[in-house]
């Protein structure tokens, strides 16, 4: 009895390890069936890894490309804009040594002349002064008007205040030297007295 119980014991067992096998061999299809795929799979993820990495260096090499371009748009605008500043006041060192000029022409036509001789003098001078502005207009060159005007820091240089009652608060109520301005540029402020 015990043979019989051994022999049965031994089929099952036979059976169970037959089934096992079959198993074990079915799972070993699936897993080179896997395995086959997964390489199909690891070629595609390299793939997709590849492109991925490809497309972001070109993504990069546009940013790039579009920053230089703005960079480019940049220099040309700001080098535009010097050149039309270096037309538009070209004449603005001219201008500023001519100014003490101008103060001494305007100095000497104050003298008052007492003879025929110093009036003749005087008249020319009238007129080189008056061809020498006439010049500076053209190039855009135009006196600042301070009295009677209110104080302005932007065009007046305060040197004195004082009290006087033909002007109001905060009003230029003298003039010591004149000032000038190129097209909208300040060449020199005016130096006043500013009432209070």
């Amino acid at each position: 009895m015990t043979e019989e119980k051994n022999n049965t014991l031994n089929e099952e067992v036979e059976s169970e390890t037959n089934e096992q096998v079959e198993l074990t061999n079915e799972e070993v299809e699936t897993v080179f069936d896997e395995a086959g795929d997964s390489k199909d799979n690891a070629a595609h993820i390299d793939y997709a890894a590849e492109i991925q990495n490809l497309t972001s260096k070109l993504e990069e090499a546009d940013n790039r490309y579009l920053r230089l371009q703005a960079d480019f748009d940049n220099f040309r605008r700001r080098t535009r804009l010097d050149i039309e500043a270096g037309e538009k006041y070209k004449a603005q060192k001219l201008v500023t040594e001519l100014l003490p000029t101008l103060d001494n022409f305007e100095r000497a036509l104050q003298i008052e002349a007492d003879n025929e001789q110093t009036r003749s003098l005087l008249q020319g001078m009238e007129m080189v002064y008056r061809s020498l502005v006439d010049a500076l207009k053209k190039e855009g060159v135009e006196p600042i008007e301070a009295v009677g005007k209110e104080f302005d820091p932007n065009f007046h240089q305060a040197v004195m205040q004082g009290e006087d009652e033909n002007f109001g608060s905060n009003i230029v109520s003298a003039e010591f030297q004149k000032g000038y301005m190129l097209k909208d540029r300040v060449i020199r402020p005016s130096m006043v007295k500013v009432n209070q």
